[in-house]
């Protein structure tokens, strides 16, 4: 990596602030999305949700693409909808392609660079490249690309202005387990860097990974909002589940049933499963216990806390 990248890479932004209030949009009878409000703040955020959630919806509101029908969409307080200025702010990844084949890579970028009037399109888009490991396929046509590396050439076109906020809409499309994982670390160092970054995806791994926030939408509705792990702790109606593992499983499970905080255990030979009603009252109580009993504990590991299982519930809520 040159120091020109790295120095593009950590240029940090003053601001990016991304704010929708009480949004809806509709077609005529269908409403697409309804009343959600929601904050984005520097860092790398996911908006999760299945197919036809409403999940594109809310990214082209963000981007000037469509007009709420009600509420309000801003970036640092000004609105998307008819304001083309948002756009020096904004780089955009839409889920559908739309890119000429005919152009080589560093044409496209390039292409991208002079429509936002930089000094040197040719450098910004050599750097945009660099960042997303397009370079050494700079000079060839994009019609030859495979899938993911025509994702990356998009993510460089958006890249190239050195946006303050960033929408990827499904941006792991197509790309390889290696592709994946540059893209997944290049995400983290913007974020970190005080780059305000928005990915929608349906894949709850390439979220689990690569965002410390989530956003969820679930038949146009915001069903919750914040750190996944935190989100699982607060639904209280349904028991936490721990894997366990200690030098006496049966008698720890003996002296644990007894707690009120306990909902059930399970023993199995590679430990117990024990579902507690109280995640916070059992992560206090149980080490008294083992150390009442003299057991040592060896595992103790939440294992409902993906944001599988959350998503899960939230669906089934």
């Amino acid at each position: 990596m040159t120091t020109q990248t790295l120095q593009a890479e950590t240029k940090a932004p003053t601001s990016g602030v991304v704010e929708l209030s009480t949004v809806s949009r509709w077609y005529g009878n269908v409403v697409a999305v309804n009343d959600i409000s929601m904050t984005l703040n520097p860092g790398v955020t996911g908006l999760l949700g299945p197919n036809g959630a409403g999940k594109t919806t809310v990214l082209h509101m963000m981007a000037g693409f469509l007009a709420p029908s009600k509420g309000a969409v801003t970036i640092d307080g000004k609105p998307t909808w008819r304001n083309p200025a948002v756009y020096r702010d904004l780089g955009l990844v839409t889920e559908r392609e739309s890119v000429h084949g005919y152009l080589t890579a560093g044409q496209f970028v390039t292409a991208c660079a002079k429509m936002q009037k930089l000094p040197d399109p040719a450098a910004a888009a050599r750097r945009a490249l660099e960042q997303v490991e397009m370079t050494g396929a700079a000079d060839r046509r994009i019609e030859t690309f495979s899938k993911g590396m025509r994702q990356r050439t998009r993510v460089a076109a958006a890249l190239v202005h050195e946006p303050r906020v960033l929408l990827l809409d499904e941006p792991f499309n197509g790309m390889d387990p290696r592709q994946r994982m540059h893209m997944m670390e290049l995400l983290h160092r913007l974020g970190d860097n005080g780059h305000t970054i928005l990915f929608s995806s349906h894949i709850l791994e390439e979220v689990e990974q690569v965002a410390g926030l989530v956003q969820v939408i679930v038949a146009g509705r915001l069903a919750a909002s914040g750190d996944y792990r935190r989100i699982r702790r607060l639904m209280t109606n349904r028991p936490h589940v721990f894997a366990v593992r200690s030098s006496d499983d049966r008698r720890l499970a003996v002296a644990l049933i007894a707690e009120k905080s306990v909902a059930g255990i399970e023993i199995e030979a590679t430990g117990m499963t024990v579902r507690a009603a109280d995640y916070g009252n059992f992560t206090r109580v149980l080490p008294r216990i083992a150390l009442d009993q003299g057991i040592r504990l060896q595992q103790v590991v939440p294992s409902d806390e993906s944001l599988e299982s959350v998503f899960s519930y939230l669906l089934e809520g």
